[in-house]
């Protein structure tokens, strides 16, 4: 058998080879985009329905949005080849209709028999109640074959009959953390990909055909939406440059207003009492009751580490107990944990053991509802009050952000949707995609170019229902990846300056994480150098780890030699996270609980040989060195679903290691003259390469909408 081979403009298409050329050069197409251009091609200028495309990429027997999966692998094709929407050169739209290859194909030419296209993780899934129609078998000579059973057999198991799934909102981006009003006619939510500390829009829709309409213009980063008693306010918690404060807006839109400062996650107990959390010291978060003018104020709950926070409580529905959603002292999703708000019982678990980031109670308080990640994926789940069992209730590739219970009881709504993400390089030839398929996790360690800029590293989780994440490594120039040690999941890494060692951790129950060094070519087996109660580690100085450990109720950073052996204090006073290390090995940036000139947390540039700290910025930044340590890039302004952010590029002078900045670090919304020689660039999270032209970032598409859920 035979396969095609497709020559269109620069660019070569070999379906035996399932490979995607620009003069010659492979480009990295992801499956189903690449399948969805071959069937484009294969239609030689004729039309391709959007109906055609779904029963050829998508089984009858799964699940799956295929209105947001066509728009998604349509985009991802553009991107890669750099084609327009608006001026087309090679795909173009027939509105409501399809799609059809517009461009010439100079040529076609046979392979020999084509090999089976790579294997690819579970479809996304999305929970329409009406399944797509039957598959078409593709003729013999077909460039593709459609692999179906595995995910179909996969849903028979584990959806639920009992559940049915009714869409609430129908964006092309996202509709996060759900909030509903007491007589459950109204929903607020969050327009855009994250329901944490995030600059988007908050709106507010009647269910269930009202119109969505926006209720904010506030960019500060927001969370925590509530309403109150009667319905007339919404409340949603700010952080700003003097930490936490809740304000509150008009259910029907207009001015926000500030209604409490240093409270956070505040909902109303009844038309007087509030439950929220406040700040004891640094970023400490614990929770209180009070009035709205602080008076009867009763502390309820602190986390037992300082970098503990509690940034959400969820009163039951006899004010007697709540769930609490709270960081751990790593600044990480901790489990759920129940709490009474008389004080009369202690700190209970509640919910799975897995990253709790939302909760809520049935109307008669028989039942506790959470959204947890758990073997890597977030779904719903409950567990009777008092004394169940957590209970899995959503399955799937899909995923599920946030919970409100409605009024009767009978069902929830949520966020449902899908999270993609890819590496993509920035240099002054233009941007490409780099990365495999997968999760590129960037919590505790995002991607890192080695030192020769040659090749980026990053932990990848690949699979919908593996939660393991391996670290990968692609080449910039041939565009190749491959794992570098294939199997074992990591939570932390870094590579040695010279490129020949990484040193990286693996988790171990009770939150004890194991630290390994394994030369990169594998020439021999890892070595367990030592534990750590942290999640940050990176290469010190010659013959160093460093290290966050946690001691007591705080964080040092620590370092220790290649073997383990003279652990030891870099800093004598804790820190709350660590963010970077410059290439020198001279200076760390970290968050610091008390700064110097203030009372409150602040990120600081650490001398490591004992000299005195400098503010790197006037409020919460992150910052990193480019490789070639003449350059620091400090973020200015988050990414939203309007904006990729700002970060500035600020030169350091030769001989340094850290630049000339204001003596009150930089403010937030700084431009390029702060420090004299700077550049602006508009990307956030970005991976300094060695200088302002070259550097990598994470590309994230994340689709969620609203649901009703009816509960089994």
């Amino acid at each position: 058998m035979t396969a095609a081979v497709y020559q269109f403009g620069d660019f070569q298409l070999d379906c035996g080879r399932f490979e995607l050329l620009r003069k010659g050069r492979a480009i990295q197409l992801e499956r189903k985009p690449m399948e969805l251009l071959i069937l484009l091609l294969r239609g030689d200028g004729q039309l391709v329905t959007r109906n055609e495309i779904a029963e050829h990429l998508w089984s009858s027997e799964v699940f799956v949005d295929t209105e947001h999966g066509i728009n998604t692998a349509i985009r991802k094709i553009r991107q890669v080849l750099g084609d327009d929407p608006d001026t087309p050169r090679f795909i173009q739209t027939v509105p409501g209709k399809g799609y059809r290859f517009s461009a010439p194909i100079l040529s076609t030419a046979p392979t020999e028999t084509p090999p089976e296209p790579p294997p690819e993780p579970a479809l996304p899934a999305s929970p329409p109640t009406q399944r797509k129609p039957v598959v078409r078998q593709i003729a013999a000579g077909a460039c593709v074959l459609f692999a179906i059973g595995g995910t179909a057999f996969y849903h028979s198991l584990h959806r639920p009959p009992e559940i049915a799934y009714t869409q609430l909102t129908d964006f092309t981006d996202s509709a996060v953390a759900p909030a509903l009003s007491p007589d459950g006619r109204t929903v607020a939510f969050i327009r855009g990909s994250s329901p944490f500390l995030t600059p988007d829009q908050i709106y507010a829709k009647m269910l269930p055909d009202g119109e969505a309409r926006r209720l904010t213009d506030d960019s500060r980063p927001k969370y925590g939406l509530a309403f109150s008693p009667d319905g007339s306010r919404i409340a949603y918690s700010v952080m700003g440059p003097s930490g936490f404060a809740t304000y509150t807006v008009s259910a029907l839109g207009g001015d926000f207003h500030l209604f409490m400062e240093n409270a956070a996650g505040l909902v109303w107990l009844d038309q007087n009492q509030l439950l929220f959390s406040q700040v004891r010291s640094g970023i400490h978060l614990g929770v209180v009751t009070a009035t709205a003018t602080r008076d009867d104020l009763h502390e309820i709950y602190l986390p037992e580490h300082e970098r503990g926070m509690a940034h959400y409580s969820y009163p039951s529905p006899d004010r007697h107990w709540a769930v609490v959603v709270e960081m751990n002292g790593n600044g990480g999703w901790a489990p759920c944990r129940l709490i009474s708000l008389d004080g009369q019982h202690p700190v209970g678990s509640a919910g799975p053991d897995g990253a709790c980031t939302s909760a809520g109670w049935s109307p008669d308080g028989s039942w506790m509802y959470f959204t947890a990640y758990v073997d890597g994926q977030s779904h719903l789940w409950r567990q009777r009050f008092p004394g169940g069992s957590p209970e899995q209730i959503t399955f799937g590739p899909t995923e599920e952000e946030g919970v409100a219970v409605e009024p009767s009881g009978r069902s929830l709504i949520t966020s449902v949707g899908v999270y993609e993400s890819a590496i993509w390089i920035h240099d002054p030839a233009g941007e490409r995609p780099l990365s495999s398929e997968g999760k590129v996790v960037t919590y505790d360690s995002p991607p890192a170019f080695s030192a020769d800029n040659n090749a980026i590293y990053y932990l990848l989780q690949r699979g919908q229902q593996n939660s393991r994440a391996e670290l990968w490594r692609t080449s910039v120039d041939s565009g190749k990846s491959e794992a570098v040690f294939p199997g074992i999941s990591m939570t932390a890494y870094d590579v040695s300056p010279d490129g020949k060692q990484v040193v990286y951790a693996t988790a171990v129950s009770g939150g004890t994480r194991q630290v390994w060094l394994a030369p990169v070519d594998r020439s021999s087996s890892p070595v367990k150098v030592g534990t750590t109660s942290g999640t940050w580690l990176h290469f010190g100085a010659p013959g160093q780890i460093l290290f966050e450990q946690t001691e007591g109720h705080s964080n040092y950073l620590e370092q220790m030699n290649l073997d383990g052996s003279n652990r030891s204090r870099v800093l004598p006073y804790p820190v709350i996270g660590i963010e970077s290390v410059s290439p020198a090995r001279r200076w760390v940036i970290a968050s610091v609980p008390h700064a110097p000139d203030t009372n409150g947390p602040a990120q600081m540039a650490i001398p490591m040989d004992g000299g005195t700290p400098r503010r790197v910025c006037a409020s919460f930044c992150s910052a990193a060195w480019s490789t070639s340590g003449k350059f620091l890039f400090v973020q200015l302004e988050w990414p939203s679903s309007t904006s990729p952010g700002r970060i500035l590029a600020i030169p350091v002078e030769p001989g340094e290691s850290l630049p000339v900045l204001p003596p009150g670090g930089i403010p937030p919304q700084a431009d390029p003259s702060v420090v004299e020689g700077s550049q602006l660039l508009s990307h956030a999270d970005l991976v300094p390469g060695n200088d302002p032209s070259h550097f990598a970032y994470v590309n994230t598409t994340v689709h969620r909408n609203l649901y009703r859920i009816s509960l089994p």
